[in-house]
């Protein structure tokens, strides 16, 4: 058994620190970076990507809604097209600050809002799987475990990555709890912990509603910006250890 975990990373921007990224990159396997529309700046990817070489992390754009005081989690009314266009022009960002640290893209996974949109709405996740395709086929593009975003990687020959959330809970229909309800967040680190060790050994997870439902757990993620990051993290690292489950980055 092996997982790989990705944290969102490069969200700082200007005169605000967001984060704690070189505490929380030397645990982690992949590292998702903020290309300017809902967090980072220039100086901040460039930053980013270095630190993540040093580490020997592998690097992914982070793209996300052009919602800079709601940090990208605010649902937008985006027609397909533009969700392309977002997607290219972002990715295309990161990969120059890549290539001159003599670095290469190995993933992408979409940010917040524009994340769970295209989870649930086919034309959305079909629009960034081709911006995706037509930028760089080879990269992994990363999911919600069961969406539509993935069904659509799949289908367009892409390698995909369904991914998981230590830090959030699961509805029945297997979608993330919206951050409005409560419980939607997980606050302990031993719940944390539990919750990654039972997706990755069982494939299942247990939901609001004290269900359990199948899941696939190839990548999981913390969000760089929780409170608890960094001790969810050496929690997470420890029982997963434990358990005999490997932690490196996809392929």
């Amino acid at each position: 058994m092996k997982i790989d975990i990705n944290c969102d990373m490069g969200e700082s921007f200007g005169a605000y620190t967001i984060g704690r990224d070189e505490e929380i990159m030397p645990f982690i396997t992949s590292a998702n970076i903020a290309c300017g529309f809902h967090a980072g700046d220039a100086n901040v990817m460039k930053k980013t990507v270095s630190l993540a070489l040093e580490n020997g992390v592998a690097i992914g754009a982070h793209p996300g809604l052009p919602d800079l005081p709601g940090f990208g989690r605010r649902p937008m009314m985006l027609s397909p097209e533009e969700t392309y266009s977002l997607i290219v022009y972002q990715i295309g960002a990161l990969c120059a600050f890549a290539k001159i640290e003599g670095a290469q893209l190995r993933h992408i996974k979409p940010h917040g809002a524009l994340y769970n949109m295209a989870a649930s709405d086919e034309a959305l996740a079909s629009a960034v799987v081709s911006a995706v395709k037509d930028v760089d086929s080879s990269l992994v593009l990363y999911g919600l475990a069961g969406s539509k975003l993935i069904e659509a990687g799949q289908k367009a020959g892409l390698k995909t990555a369904s991914e998981v959330f230590a830090d959030r809970t699961y509805t029945r229909e297997g979608m993330l709890t919206p951050r409005t309800l409560p419980h939607a967040l997980i606050q302990s680190a031993d719940e944390a912990a539990a919750q990654v060790v039972r997706m990755v050994k069982e494939k299942r997870v247990q939901t609001t509603d004290q269900t359990y439902i199948d899941i696939q757990a190839d990548t999981v993620c913390i969000h760089g910006d929780g409170p608890h990051a960094l001790s969810f993290l050496h929690e997470i690292r420890l029982k997963l250890q434990e358990n005999a489950i490997d932690i490196q980055p996809l392929g």
